[in-house]
């Protein structure tokens, strides 16, 4: 692995740094510790998202024909890094340019992604994935939620949970039951939020303003147009899908931003002379830089042109280690960050705590490294 940042690459890394300089609101960090989905942030992020796609660097990664700029999986690792050390202004736009546009380009029909991709592109569109219910969490293969073929459309019956940014989203990515088949009985759909037979209702929780919701669907129908591939292709789609979105988001960055803050602020008040504070600090950024580094390894092998398989798991376990320990760290030696003394910490806090569950939960990150990194039978887990 080459360490050094081409000039071009850091020409870029450069470029959005003086993008965000000159465009965030001077209130931005108080701004942003309201969580992603708060309805001000994602009314901000289309404002800032539209400014992205004036500047060719909303979507630099997606192919040319496609309006994007053909540009390689390190430019797409440079812009994910500084949004995120920024606070994630894209909200939840992040996920569009990340894993949803991808998967359109790959699976989508030219329908589909005429009538999908222009609005992401453009900044425009707000997305949720329809995953998690209740009793089926990290273990998608058990959902629930079922598909039935009626005619020409489908009738869709049942409940998500924990669904990001589905009060304000335009458009969901629905993992559905159609057969009884585990694995191969689940279908996709691309289902519009303003469909008749959708109740949206907000969690409170202390991760984000509007973040977590329950989204139920009663006889809610669907043309077969909205389906995402073949029937029971879902599973094939989604491992695509989530191995774009786990390494879409270096939660690192971010982790490592904040420990340096929190470490300036305990050298100016004269907290950072105890050894034991210096240790535990140490800690946390050698996780950060572990966790950077086997996220680096994966991003080379994209470059290279490898598929890459069920090792990203090795890389997202790394990073759900590095958010806790920074989490822990400032709830230790700066708990008044979470009484808004420090915005930039809390928001940080608030997107850490859930390193462990979003995107797949850490243990299941664990059974995944055990049972198809490392080969290990089932009675030595």
């Amino acid at each position: 692995m080459d360490f050094d940042w081409t000039p071009d690459e850091q020409a870029f890394r450069e470029r959005l740094r003086d993008l965000l300089d000159t465009t965030l609101p001077d209130d931005w960090e108080r701004f942003a510790q309201h969580g992603p989905a708060s309805p001000d942030l994602t009314r901000y992020a289309q404002t800032f998202c539209g400014r992205l796609a004036e500047e060719d660097l909303l979507i630099p990664h997606w192919p040319v024909e496609i309006g994007g700029q053909g540009q390689d999986p390190w430019h797409q690792t440079i812009l994910a890094e500084e949004m995120w050390i920024a606070g994630e202004p894209r909200g939840g736009q992040y996920m569009n340019v990340n894993w949803i546009g991808p998967t359109l380009i790959r699976y989508g029909t030219p329908e589909q992604q005429a009538r999908y991709l222009p609005p992401i592109a453009q900044g425009k569109a707000l997305w949720c994935q329809g995953f998690s219910e209740p009793g089926s969490g990290s273990d998608l293969a058990s959902l629930r939620t079922r598909a039935v073929a009626d005619g020409g459309d489908y009738v869709v019956n049942g409940q998500k949970i924990w669904t990001s940014y589905a009060g304000l989203a335009d458009t969901c990515f629905l993992l559905c039951r159609t057969s009884e088949d585990r694995k191969r009985g689940i279908t996709i759909l691309l289902v519009p939020m303003d469909t008749p037979g959708i109740t949206v209702r907000q969690i409170p929780s202390i991760i984000g303003e509007g973040d977590i919701h329950e989204v139920f669907f009663d006889d809610m129908r669907v043309p077969a147009s909205a389906r995402l591939g073949e029937e029971g292709q879902a599973w094939e789609i989604i491992a695509y899908s989530l191995r774009n979105e786990r390494l879409g988001i270096p939660r690192y960055a971010l982790a490592r931003s904040a420990l340096d803050r929190a470490v300036s602020i305990l050298q100016e008040r004269g907290d950072f002379v105890r050894e034991a504070v210096r240790i535990e600090a140490a800690g946390a950024a050698a996780l950060c830089e572990a966790a950077r580094l086997a996220s680096y390894a994966i991003v080379t092998r994209r470059a290279e042109g490898e598929t890459i398989g069920q090792e990203s798991s090795s890389a997202r376990y790394a990073t759900v280690m590095c958010e806790r320990r920074v989490c822990e760290f400032i709830v230790e030696h700066l708990p008044e960050a979470l009484a808004d003394a420090h915005p930039y910490l809390k928001m940080h806090h608030q997107r850490g705590i859930v390193a462990g569950i979003a995107a797949g939960a850490a243990e299941i990150q664990l059974n995944i490294i055990a049972s198809d990194v490392l080969g290990l039978p089932r009675e030595a887990r």
